[in-house]
């Protein structure tokens, strides 16, 4: 006798759970929820929302790599294959995951079959229809995972093809690269060689360009000495080559003196500052006559002396010092009467007296004394001069006047209008400008009488001593001492 069961559908099904539990673990409690796509494919919810296939990307990393490729340089190229090799490492490991993906699926879908078959033969109606259904499925789902896993494997020999072509050109680019390299620092070396070469001809090009110009310098003075010469021989007269070279030696000798006498100020303030290091001050310009002396600080950043009393003096033989009356300012311009002598100039700072001196006495300009003969051998000596103040106001005038020195008066006239007009007497005064400026060197100070006053600007610094030294010496010929301002007549 037969005895018959009637058990439930939710028991069978439990029951086929737990067979399957025992050997495979399933991520959730039910069964994918898979759904047929186009051309009758099997489409997982899950990977639906994957990214782009591995070969579109290979493609588009290909493509991209083609379309840069002539324009970057080695080094870029270099790097870009560098880049592009790590990328398909990369995506050989993802593929072998997917790959292993796959076997385990193929793995589990199998079980699964299997696990379907038993409970197909332990329901039936209704439940075995499902089971039957679920036994498609599985077979639709295997065969999609072999295509898949076809693909896969197709896909994997084109990374590895990219991967070794990726590394190949790699290998490439570093080669090339360090031939660039290379060739660039032999280049470079080429480079400087020539640059050396280049620097040794010009240095033996101007060594012999300089040493050829001595020559051609001695043979021109060579050819002008025998051009004097032959011209000496056949002129009628050789006074005026004579003239002319000791015009020359004059000028170069007065070059000299000049030179000479900056030597010796320059070793004097060397010696000064060796005895003394606590000078402020100190004398600027020429110790001769038609310079101009100026009071500096020895240093940068010293005290300020424009609002300063100052008095400048001569120092006379024995150590006297005489006032030289009107300077007070921190420029003077040497005159005819300080040859010879010493200048001092004294400043007050706050409680303090500061004397700087020159370095020597003053010397007479090259050449005046000759100037001044020649002068004198003529019958009229006139020098144009322009009026600048009158009786101690500036002159509105600019225009030129004439300064007439004769041997018993002194004259100033414009044109045919006479200014000025006054015999040798005690009462005139004649001397150097004392109130400073840029222009004291030329101008002079002259009283025609009490109460008649002029600074008078001559054109250069030589007529302006020229004029007060003739001046003297007519008047000293009328018995007349003529001075400055307060100056002790010699």
């Amino acid at each position: 006798m037969t005895r018959v069961i009637h058990d439930s559908g939710e028991g069978v099904q439990k029951e086929a759970l737990d067979l399957v539990s025992s050997d495979v673990n399933f991520p959730k409690g039910h069964f994918p929820d898979y759904r047929i796509g186009p051309n009758n494919q099997i489409i997982d919810p899950e990977e639906a929302h994957e990214a782009v296939p591995l070969k579109e990307i290979v493609a588009k990393e290909t493509a991209q790599l083609l379309e840069q490729h002539k324009r970057l340089s080695v080094r870029d190229l270099k790097e870009k294959f560098e880049k592009g090799l790590s990328g398909a490492t990369k995506l050989s490991e993802e593929a072998k995951r997917r790959e292993a993906a796959s076997l385990d699926r193929q793995v589990l879908l199998k079980k699964l079959r299997d696990v379907l078959d038993t409970l197909k033969g332990r329901v039936a109606g209704r439940n075995r229809d499902d089971a039957e259904e679920a036994i498609s499925l599985v077979e639709a789902l295997a065969v999609q995972l072999t295509q898949r896993e076809g693909e896969l494997i197709y896909e994997k020999a084109e990374v590895k093809k990219l991967a070794n072509f990726l590394k190949q050109a790699t290998e490439d680019a570093r080669k090339v690269a360090e031939e660039e390299r290379a060739l660039a620092l032999a280049e470079i070396e080429k480079a400087r060689a020539a640059i050396e070469k280049v620097e040794k001809a010009l240095q033996v090009h101007d060594s012999a360009s300089s040493s050829r110009e001595k020559e051609e310098i001695e043979e021109l003075r060579k050819e002008v000495r025998e051009a004097r010469r032959i011209k000496m021989l056949h002129q009628p007269s050789k006074v005026m080559d004579m003239e002319f070279e000791l015009k020359a030696l004059r000028t170069l000798i007065s070059e000299k003196t000049q030179l000479c006498n900056q030597l010796k100020k320059e070793l004097a303030m060397i010696k000064r500052l060796e005895e003394d290091s606590s000078d402020l001050f100190e004398l600027e310009g020429s110790d001769t006559l038609g310079s101009q002396l100026c009071i500096i600080p020895r240093v940068d950043g010293g005290p300020n002396i424009t609002n300063c009393p100052i008095q400048w003096y001569r120092v006379i033989s024995g150590g006297t010092r005489e006032l030289i009356s009107g300077a007070t300012k921190f420029t003077y311009a040497p005159e005819p009467f300080d040859v010879g002598r010493l200048l001092q100039a004294e400043i007050v700072l706050n409680t303090d007296k500061i004397i700087v001196q020159t370095d020597g006495p003053i010397e007479n300009a090259a050449g005046l004394e000759r100037y001044v003969d020649s002068l004198m051998k003529r019958t009229d000596i006139e020098f144009n001069v322009v009026v600048t103040q009158m009786n101690g106001k500036d002159y509105s005038s600019n225009s030129v006047h004439v300064f007439h020195i004769g041997k018993l008066r002194i004259k100033l006239r414009k044109g045919w209008s006479t200014k000025a007009r006054e015999s040798y007497s005690t009462t005139m005064k004649l001397c150097g400008s004392r109130g400073g400026g840029n222009a004291a060197a030329r101008a002079v100070f002259w009283q025609a009488r009490k109460g008649l006053t002029y600074t008078l600007a001559f054109e250069t610094d030589r007529d302006r001593n020229a004029a007060i030294m003739i001046a003297r010496k007519f008047a000293s010929n009328c018995n007349v001492a003529l001075t400055g301002p307060g100056d002790q007549g010699t």
